[in-house]
């Protein structure tokens, strides 16, 4: 999840911020590159795979049994630039290594993670910082105290678990085996690295946002220029070794105002990136902000809507978040074996849980829709896996599950999803979520349905949901199956051919089930929204991808509002009062 106010991760409460991208698109698919053929081996590797030789060697021979040992060094680099009302907020850059060291107890069918009923075990942290220098006497030294700590945690937690077995009677969830076994991958690819100079980055923030000052409704603005390069070395006691780096450039902008009763007023927009050359230039970057701030001078002063339930048309960027929130997160694997979770889908595979028009998979092979590329896109998931394509739902019945290498029943395998943010553990996480349908129409046919069906249903306006901040949905079953969809721009489509009006203030809930079988049609045209996602293991870049959809019934509530007002003058650059005198 991006910079939001409700960025905070807590079990079971999954947050999504998604900033919208401009062009639509059609289904690329591309595949893993191969080894890259002038990529050399870092000294790292045979660091790593040194002292997990000399690891086993010992704590495997040991009661409880280390059978699993896994390094992983992942060397960041980050550039930073952002700015604020026309002035420089902040220019750094900076480099990092961080060493996380899995130790597993026990067996695959029954480890130290293993939960027992609604207790998880403790973990032995996050892991250890570790010099940039490539010296394997130092890193090794490192190393050894990781893993010792993560041993002795490891070693009691199975203790504690097999304990906990004798006296808890286990679901069918939880027979499930605690840890995949999974062939081992070797891939050596050449590191990822950036050179480059800030001070043309820092031009252009202080530029776009100073553009942002000719409108007096805008109190603030914001634009942030984010340039990182993560390389990744892993090896495993099962063999795998890997060695990769990806690069992702991102532009955002953000403006927010007030409307008179206090309500806070946001806009964003963002671009991603991954080659250099595919920078957005001055011109493409003014149009959104020119955009941008026509929508908010409008918010400002729309109405707020009052909560409704009836028809609706969520755009392909709404629909896209739509998805994510209330199907994507109840199709991870890891919510399907958790007994405090509400497991929403467990038990429905084979079963129709959508329209028959629909299909959805999740394929972090995908690098591109169209030429615009995907967040989700990586060669190996966090537990040395391979990206694929999976299949989740065919023509509205589920098949699959986006899967770590936490087995659930019939489910064995990991299907290259085990995903975590720096110094979390890995579970099971979206990455490309694509939507599909085989019951379109145009986007101009779609909104005569809508129309139709506010006057089939009686209704004097439906709703058009045209841009989208994010959304979170909680998946626990101490909560409520409940999920909620943060939109920006909402406008109301009148039955009787008034222009759409804007309005402010709509917050689109729900439960699951319900919510995903009143689609009715799709537009045909996909649209890609890129973005973070927070849940249990950290934040994690994501993409997804859907046509506009048309809903029979969506419910919508009034947002949450501040008590604060508008400030009482009016920005100094537009007040008609100067020092000195009137003017």
């Amino acid at each position: 999840m991006t910079n939001s106010n409700r960025s905070r991760l807590i079990s079971r409460f999954c947050a999504l911020i998604l900033l919208a991208t401009l062009a639509p698109a059609k289904a690329q698919m591309a595949k893993a590159a191969p080894p890259d053929a002038q990529a050399k081996r870092s000294p790292l590797l045979a660091a790593l795979q040194v002292e997990l030789e000399r690891s086993l060697k010992t704590l495997g021979t040991l009661d409880p049994q280390a059978y699993f040992i896994g390094y992983t060094v992942t060397d960041t680099q980050r550039i930073n630039v952002s700015g604020s009302n026309g002035a420089l907020l902040n220019s750094d850059e900076g480099r990092n290594r961080w060493l996380e060291v899995s130790v597993r107890t026990g067996s695959y069918g029954l480890d130290n993670s293993h939960k027992v009923g609604e207790r998880q075990m403790q973990s032995g942290g996050p892991g250890t910082a570790v010099p940039l220098d490539d010296d394997a006497d130092v890193l090794r030294r490192a190393i050894w105290l990781e893993t010792d700590k993560q041993y002795r945690v490891a070693s009691q937690a199975l203790i504690k678990i097999k304990t906990g077995k004798e006296v808890k009677v286990e679901t069918a969830e939880g027979r499930a085996p605690d840890f995949s076994r999974e062939q081992p991958h070797t891939y050596i690819g050449a590191p990822a690295s950036i050179a480059m100079e800030r001070k043309p980055w820092e031009e252009k923030v202080r530029a776009y946002t100073k553009s942002f000052r000719a409108s007096t409704a805008i109190i603030n603005s914001i634009v942030t220029f984010t340039a990182q390069a993560q390389s990744a070395y892993q090896v495993t006691s099962e063999g795998t070794q890997l060695q990769f780096g990806q690069i992702r450039y991102r532009l955002e902008l953000f403006i927010q105002g007030k409307a008179p009763d206090g309500m806070d007023i946001d806009r964003y927009y963002n671009f991603d990136w991954v080659n250099p050359t595919d920078a957005p230039d001055d011109n493409a970057v003014y149009a959104a902000a020119t955009t941008m701030r026509k929508e908010l001078e409008g918010l400002v002063a729309a109405p707020i809507n009052d909560p409704t339930v009836g028809p609706a048309l969520l755009t392909g960027r709404a629909a896209a978040v739509f998805f994510h929130e209330v199907f994507g997160h109840r199709a991870e694997g890891h919510r399907q074996k958790d007994v405090t979770e509400g497991q929403t889908f467990s038990k429905k595979v084979g079963e129709q849980i959508l329209p028959e028009f629909l299909s959805i998979t999740d394929d972090t092979t995908m690098k591109k829709l169209s030429g615009q590329d995907l967040l989700g896109y990586y060669q190996f998931d966090d537990e040395g896996v391979p990206a694929q394509r999976v299949s989740l739902v065919e023509h509205g019945v589920l098949k699959n599950f986006e899967m770590s290498r936490s087995p659930l029943v019939g489910f064995p395998r990991s299907n290259g999803h085990g995903r975590r943010q720096l110094g979390a553990t890995p579970v099971s996480r979206q990455g490309n979520l694509i939507v599909q349908s085989n019951k379109t129409v145009t986007n101009t046919q779609l909104r005569a349905k809508l129309i139709e069906l506010i006057k089939t249903q009686g209704k004097s306006y439906g709703l058009l949901i045209d841009d989208i901040a994010g959304g979170f949905t909680f998946t626990g079953r101490g909560q409520p199956q409940a999920f909620q969809v943060l939109p920006l721009v909402v406008y109301k489509v009148f039955a009787d051919g008034r222009p759409d009006e804007l309005v402010r203030g709509v917050d689109i809930v729900g439960t699951p089930l319900a919510a995903l079988t009143k689609i009715v049609a799709t537009g045909d045209t996909p649209e890609v929204f890129n973005g973070y996602c927070g849940a249990e293991s950290g934040s994690v870049p994501v993409s997804a991808a859907s046509p506009a959809i048309l809903t029979s019934e969506l419910e919508v509530q009034k947002k949450e509002s501040s008590t604060d007002r508008p400030p009482i003058l009016p920005p100094p650059a537009h007040d008609v009062v100067k020092a000195g005198g009137q003017q």
